[in-house]
Order: structure tokens, then sequence, then C-alpha cells
């Protein structure tokens, strides 16, 4: 009796439990103008567009935060207070230039193909105006030498890539 007792206490905590974490998950989360994912308990100013709007708590309408003048100023303590933590503002910080430092060596290294691409073509555009024939081998093993209208179109070709890649 006493162990039947007891499982139901058990049950009726976890229920409390259950029913008292419904609040903390009823979060907004919209997707700022840099399109960076945010999250409040408060709704996004009415800048955001619904479409951007990608959670709202169900149980409330989607009351959209004015931005006015006495509406800033009352948010300012707020905002205040979120940027006091200087450990998560410095881990933000750092998060953003690995961000860049990422976003500089993506761009360094597409800098970099075309270049050898730029490279590539020009070398080819020689090869194709010196005149020399040119054979290429076929699936099947057997060679077969460019004529007058494939080496006009693989001129075009390569002329178009150099335009693509070189400056």
């Amino acid at each position: 009796m006493k162990s039947l007792l007891i499982h139901g206490l058990r049950g009726l905590v976890a229920i409390a439990l259950a029913a008292s974490s419904l609040g903390a998950a009823a979060q907004w989360k919209w997707r700022d103008a840099q399109g960076r994912v945010q999250y409040s308990d408060l709704p996004p100013p009415a800048s955001v567009p619904a479409k951007d709007v990608l959670q709202s708590p169900i149980s409330q309408p989607a009351p959209r935060v004015v931005d006015t003048p006495a509406a800033a100023s009352a948010s300012a303590p707020a905002k205040a207070a979120s940027s006091v933590d200087p450990a998560l503002e410095a881990k933000r910080k750092q998060a953003e230039q690995q961000e860049q430092a990422k976003q500089k060596a993506l761009e360094a290294q597409q800098a970099q193909t075309k270049a050898q691409n730029c490279e590539r073509a020009q070398a080819y555009m020689r090869t194709l105006e010196s005149g020399v024939r040119i054979a290429r081998t076929q699936a099947n093993g057997e060679r077969e030498y460019l004529d007058d209208a494939a080496r006009a179109r693989e001129t075009e070709q390569t002329r178009q890539a150099m335009q693509s890649n070189c400056r």
C-alpha cells in the first residue's frame, strides 16, 4: 500500500513538472534582417515579416512589438541588461571573427581556383592558336583529331573560360 502511494505521488510530481515546463517552451523564434535566428520570450519587432517568424507560442496570438520612442525607452533597460554579460559578448565576437575568417579563406580559395583556371585556359588557347594538331582519346581508346570546326568550338569555349576566370 505504501509503495502504491509513493508511485502515485511520483506520477503527480512528474505531471506537475511537465505542466510547469510548458511555459518555458513558449518561445518566439524568428530570422532577423541579417539572416540570423533570434530567440526571445517577447514577440519580434514589427519590422520582421510574418514569413520570417519561425516559431511562436501556441497559446498566444502574435502581438507585435512596435518600435516607438516610448517602447524603445522601455526596452532599453532590457537591452542593456542583455548586453552586460562580457563572457557572452566575447563569445559572440569570437564566433563572428571565426565566421569572417572562414569567409575570407573561402574567398581566397575561390580566387586561387579562378587563377588556376585562367592559367589553364590561357595555355590551352596558346595551343589552339599554334596550329598544332590536337588529338583526344575517346572512351573506346581511339584517337580523334580536332578538325577546323571542332577547333573553332574549342577556341570559343576557351575564350569564354578566360573571360569568366581571368581579370
